[in-house]
C-alpha cells in the first residue's frame, strides 16, 4: 500500500518525506488556501521535494476550463496528477488527458457506479470518500470494498483505488485489510499509525534494565 500525505503545508511534508511515510501527496483548493501562499510556488516545492505523484486540483467545472487549467497545471513537473471532479466534464477531460498520457485523480467518488466511469476514463487513481460517508450514516469502508470487488473483475481497469477523507488508524488498516492501493490522510493521523500504549511502556521497562545495568553502547 503507497500512503500520500493530504496536505499543503510545505513543512509538515518534509518531515513525513524524511521518515519514509511520503509516497506521494493530494492536494484541494481548501488545503492551498490554508497555507496562506501562492498556488503555483507551493505546488512547485512540493513536486520538488516529493518523488512520487503530487495531485493539483482544477478550479473550473466546465469541460474547456478544466483541459485549460489541467494543461497548466501539468507543466509544473512531471510528477503532477491533474485532480478532476467526478463529473461528467471531469470524465470527459480525464479521458483527453489520460490519450495524451497525463495522469488524472478522479476525486469525490462516493459510489461503485462512479468508480466504474472512473476507469473506464482512464483515470489512473479513483478517490472515494470514506469519512464523508460515514458522516451521514453510510458505509465508507464498504464502498472500498465494493469498488475492489469491481476493479478485480476486469483486467482491463488499471485504475488505482485511492482512499481519500481519512479520519482515523481504522480507516488505515481496515483498507489495507481491503486491498486499497493508496490511503491518502492528514500527518496527525499518518503519524498516529506508530503509536501504542503497549510500545510506550515496552522502551520504558527496556530503558530501565538497561540503566540498572551501568552501561553504555557508546
Amino acid at each position: 500500500m503507497k500512503f500520500f500525505i493530504d496536505s499543503a503545508e510545505i513543512n509538515e511534508i518534509k518531515e513525513l518525506n524524511t521518515y519514509g511515510l511520503v509516497d506521494g501527496v493530494t492536494t484541494n483548493p481548501t488545503l492551498i488556501s490554508k497555507s496562506g501562499k501562492d498556488f503555483f510556488k507551493v505546488a512547485e516545492e512540493i513536486c520538488s521535494i516529493v518523488n512520487g505523484p503530487v495531485s493539483l486540483e482544477v478550479a473550473a467545472t466546465d469541460y474547456e476550463g478544466m483541459i485549460a487549467e489541467g494543461m497548466r497545471l501539468s507543466k509544473i513537473a512531471k510528477n503532477v496528477v491533474i485532480k478532476l471532479p467526478m463529473t461528467l466534464s471531469g470524465l470527459k477531460a480525464c479521458r483527453d488527458f489520460a490519450n495524451k498520457g497525463l495522469m488524472v485523480n478522479l476525486t469525490l467518488c462516493f459510489s461503485g457506479a462512479q468508480a466504474i466511469l472512473a476507469a473506464k476514463a482512464g483515470a489512473s487513481f479513483v478517490s472515494p470518500f470514506v469519512g464523508r460517508l460515514d458522516d451521514i450514516g453510510e458505509d465508507g469502508l464498504g464502498l472500498i470494498s465494493e469498488i475492489c470487488e469491481i476493479y478485480k473483475n476486469y483486467s482491463e481497469f488499471n485504475t488505482k483505488i485511492l482512499v481519500a477523507s481519512i479520519r482515523n488508524i481504522n480507516h488505515v488498516v481496515e483498507s489495507a485489510k481491503i486491498g486499497a492501493d493508496v490511503i491518502t490522510a492528514p500527518a496527525k493521523v499518518l503519524k498516529q499509525l506508530v503509536e501504542h500504549p503497549l510500545t510506550d511502556k515496552g522502551l520504558d521497562i527496556f530503558l530501565g534494565d538497561w540503566q540498572r545495568t551501568g552501561q553504555k553502547i557508546i
